[in-house]
């Protein structure tokens, strides 16, 4: 055992035990709610933990429900890794790109003497051209960073056209990674406009063991029906939901990201009862759909890795959560982009990318997290350079649902594109 870590008899009961916890139900809210009144996120009097583990598709990986992204993850937060340790966390999703490879560095160090009780998986950007090689040097680096010498998952990151995830050299380099025990299981993940061709080619294919893919209550058809009462606009986005069911019909892992539908969480807090938070409502919906496995969830905080373990466990959605969830889309649906709908594709003469623009927006504006936004929208190419000179009148009513494209795009471009000379922090 390494110096610097204790033995932790209730994670090892969580381990080999947690499933009977999934039966608990909540007495308020969720199990693990948190107490408080109105508006309040106080701590309660013993920390939040994993109630449930579930099986992970075709793997032999049993992972908690609420798992640990570490997309913001920096420098000398091995803290919060510690934490969600301690509260039964065994499932931690990284990538190369993630805070420019601090996240792996942190998580690296964060897990020294403790490899062998977690679920590591990271990711790499490719393209449709991209050699077995490169990505190979990519894993490679992944693993130098993590201090380790296999990742669980490793997936194909952020694929947005089916010509990357059909790259031949992809296949090619994990069959050679899986041959030399660099990576145990593969998957994809994907949040743009095109994720829902890239799972369907992927999934007939047989291409993946695990696929993560953004998925909340605002991208299913089926949280408008209780609010529409017959009216069918929505239905023209059934997608996800049908791409969830093959993959789980294919035996295929399904991790959900993107759940909190843009986070924002301090919009909510006047309207919490019952020491529920609507971050606790949002997984509860994510985690009672069955064809979805468990979900991950950036923590910044210790604060949030209890609120976030408040609905761990629970496979329903309460008359309360369901309540915080109706109230949420009435406040943000007029500015929320729900990834993979892509309904606006298109409509641009200038090809902008829109669903990934605005989804670049949200990190910045609803996450608060500039530098990642930044990060996010070069991958794309300042991609909305041209609607600095454009009246915006083309894509103005291109969104069904609402959202004032042209009065987004351009400012979105100004707040995150790289200046001439500019390094990105």
């Amino acid at each position: 055992m390494a110096e610097n870590e204790r033995p932790n008899p209730r994670r090892k009961f969580l381990k080999t035990g947690a499933l009977a916890g999934t039966a608990a139900g909540a007495a308020t809210f969720f199990p693990g709610a948190m107490p408080g009144a109105m508006g309040t996120a106080a701590a309660p009097a013993a920390a939040n933990e994993v109630r449930s583990y579930r099986r992970l598709g075709r793997t032999d990986l049993k992972i908690s429900d609420i798992s640990f992204g570490t997309s913001r993850l920096r420098s000398d937060q091995e803290n919060l890794i510690h934490m969600a340790l301690d509260r039964g966390i065994n499932y931690f999703d990284s990538a190369e790109s993630y805070t420019g490879g601090q996240s792996e560095l942190t998580l690296g160090k964060a897990l020294q003497g403790k490899r062998q009780d977690v679920c590591l998986v990271s990711k790499t950007i490719t393209r449709s051209n991209t050699s077995a090689t490169r990505m190979m040097q990519d894993l490679d680096a992944s693993l130098r960073r993590l201090r380790t010498d296999y990742v669980d998952v490793y997936m194909n990151h952020a694929v947005n056209s089916v010509n990357v995830v059909a790259n031949p050299e992809w296949l090619a380099f994990t069959e050679r990674a899986l041959s030399q025990g660099k990576i145990r299981y593969t998957g994809i993940s994907g949040h743009a406009g095109r994720l829902i061709e890239c799972l369907d080619y992927a999934l007939d294919n047989n291409l993946v063991d695990v696929v993560l893919t953004a998925y909340n209550f605002g991208q299913d058809p089926r949280f408008y029906e209780g609010l529409t009462r017959g009216i069918d606009w929505i239905a023209r986005q059934p997608d996800l939901p049908r791409v969830l069911k093959k993959a789980k019909a294919n035996d295929v892992g399904v991790v959900a990201m993107k759940t909190l539908q843009g986070a924002r969480l301090n919009d909510m807090r006047p309207y919490e009862r019952n020491g529920g938070t609507f971050a606790q409502a949002a997984f509860s919906w994510v985690l009672a759909n069955p064809d979805v496995d468990a979900l991950v969830i950036t923590m910044t905080s210790e604060e949030r890795i209890n609120e976030y373990l408040g609905a761990s466990g629970n496979r329903q959605v309460s008359h309360d959560a369901r309540k915080l969830l109706d109230i949420y889309a009435d406040l943000n649906g007029a500015h929320y982009c729900k990834h993979a709908c892509n309904l606006c594709d298109g409509a641009c003469p200038y090809n902008v990318p829109i669903a990934d623009v605005l989804r670049t927006r949200m990190y910045a504006t609803d996450y608060e997290d500039v530098d990642f936004a930044r990060r996010e929208y070069a991958l794309l190419g300042d991609a909305a350079s041209a609607c600095l000179s454009c009246s915006g009148e083309p894509c103005r009513d291109a969104c069904p649902n609402g959202i004032a494209i042209d009065q987004l795009c351009a400012p979105t471009h100004r707040m995150l594109a790289r200046r001439p000379g500019e390094q990105l922090a």
